[in-house]
C-alpha cells in the first residue's frame, strides 16, 4: 500500500514563483498553492498541510502577518513554516524565526537547498507528531491505570469494611452515609484557614476513600458485646473501646505488605484509631485533645455520631434530625471541633438529603 504523499502549501503572489516551486516538488509531494495570505489561511484551516512555504512580500497580508495568524491558531500552530523570500538581511531572518518559522530560504531558490530543507523539516515534523501521539497514548494509559488502581483501592477498602458491617448489620448503609457526610464537610472546609493546607483535592479523595474502615476493628469484638441490646457494663465498654486499636493494628499489618512508609492507608489508620477521641480530651483510646486529634478523625467523629443518632441500633431507636442537630451543636468545643460543627450546621440540609438517599431499608418512611 502506497503511503500518502506529504502535503505542502506554497504561498506566493507571483505566478512564476508558484509554478517554479510547484514544478520542483510535485513529483515527491502533494502541492497546494495560494496567491495571498488570506487564501493560505483558508486552505490551511480547511485541511492543515504538513508544511508551508511562505513568501514574505505579498500585498494586503504579508508573510510575517500570515505566519503570525497561523501560529495563533491552535490547529495550525505546529505546521512548519519556511519563508521563501528575497529579503536577505540578518534582521529579516531574525524576524522570521521570532515569529515561529523553522527555516528561511533566500531567493533565487536553489533546488538542492529547497529539497534538503523541505525533507529535513518534514522528517522533524513526522518525528514530533509520532512523539506527541506516543505521549498522548502513554498519558491515556497512565490515567486509565491510575483510575483502575483507585477503583481497586475503593473496592478493597469497602469490601474489608463490609466485614465489620456483617457483624453489626443493623447499621445498613452507615458506611455510604458517613462517607458522603465526610466528603461534604471536607469540601466545605477546604478553604478554611485551619484546614486548607490539609484538605487538598488528593487528600480529600483519600480521606473519603478511607472512611469505610473506621469500624473495621469491630471484627475483633465478641458478639455478646457488639450486639448487646442493653447498656454495656464498664468492663464490656472497655472491651468495646478496643475496636479502635484493633482496627488500626489490622490496617498497619496490611500496610506492611506494601513495604512503603506512607501509603493510601494513612487516613484509614488515623480514622480507625482516633474517631472516638473528643475535642476536650475525654475520648479514647489515647485521650487526645484539640488539634492533636488528626483532622481526618475529627471529621469522622461528627459524621459518625450524627449518623448513629439518626439511625436505629440494636440498643436504641432513631432520633429525629432536629434532636441530633441539637446534640451536635451542644457538643461543639466538648466532643467536636467547633469549626467542624459550624460546617455541619451550614450543611445540615445536605446531610438530610444524604440520609434520605442512603436510608436503611428497615427505617419507616
Amino acid at each position: 500500500m502506497n503511503e500518502e504523499k506529504p502535503v505542502i502549501l506554497v504561498v506566493d503572489d507571483t505566478p512564476d514563483n508558484l509554478m517554479l516551486v510547484s514544478g520542483l516538488l510535485k513529483d515527491l509531494y502533494k502541492v497546494k498553492v495560494a496567491t495571498n495570505g488570506e487564501m493560505a489561511l483558508a486552505i490551511a484551516n480547511a485541511a492543515p498541510p504538513d508544511l508551508i512555504l511562505l513568501d514574505v512580500l505579498m500585498p494586503r497580508m504579508n508573510g510575517y502577518e500570515t505566519c503570525t495568524r497561523l501560529k495563533e491558531n491552535p490547529r495550525l500552530a505546529d505546521i512548519p513554516v519556511i519563508f521563501l523570500t528575497a529579503l536577505s538581511k540578518v534582521e529579516d531572518e531574525q524576524k522570521g524565526f521570532a515569529l515561529g518559522a523553522v527555516d528561511y530560504i533566500i531567493k533565487p531558490i536553489s533546488p538542492p537547498t529547497l529539497f534538503a530543507r523541505v525533507k529535513t523539516h518534514l522528517m522533524l515534523k513526522q518525528a514530533r507528531d509520532f512523539l506527541q501521539d506516543k505521549n498522548a497514548y502513554l498519558e491515556a494509559e497512565v490515567a486509565m491505570r491510575i483510575k483502575e488502581i483507585s477503583l481497586i483501592q475503593d473496592v478493597s477498602l469497602f469490601a474489608l469494611a463490609s466485614l465489620a458491617e456483617t457483624r453489626d448489620n443493623e447499621t445498613g448503609q452507615h458506611l455510604r452515609r458517613t462517607q458522603q457526610y465526610v466528603k461534604e464537610l471536607a469540601l466545605d472546609l477546604r478553604y478554611h484557614e485551619r484546614f486548607r493546607d490539609f484538605l487538598t483535592p488528593e487528600n480529600i479523595r483519600r480521606l473519603v476513600q478511607s472512611v469505610p474502615l473506621h469500624d473495621i476493628g469491630k471484627v475483633g469484638i465478641p458478639d455478646n458485646i457488639l450486639l448487646k441490646p442493653d447498656r454495656l457494663t464498664d468492663a464490656e465498654f472497655e472491651l468495646m473501646k478496643a475496636h479502635t486499636t484493633i482496627g488500626r493494628d489490622a490496617i498497619v499489618r496490611s500496610e506492611m505488605l506494601l513495604k512503603q512508609p506512607e501509603t493510601f492507608l494513612r487516613f484509614a489508620k488515623e480514622i480507625a484509631l482516633s474517631h472516638h477521641e473528643r475535642w476536650d480530651g475525654s475520648g479514647y483510646p489515647e485521650g487526645l485533645a484539640g488539634e492533636k486529634i488528626p483532622i481526618a478523625a475529627r471529621l469522622m467523629a461528627v459524621a459518625d455520631v450524627y449518623d448513629a443518632l439518626i439511625s436505629k441500633r440494636v440498643y436504641k431507636v432513631p432520633m429525629p434530625h432536629e434532636v441530633a442537630h441539637g446534640i451536635i451543636w451542644e457538643e461543639s468545643g466538648k466532643h467536636f471541633d467547633p469549626a467542624i460543627v459550624e460546617s455541619f450546621l451550614r450543611l445540615e440540609r445536605r446531610f438530610l438529603e444524604i440520609a434520605e438517599s442512603f436510608r436503611d431499608s428497615h427505617v419507616a418512611g
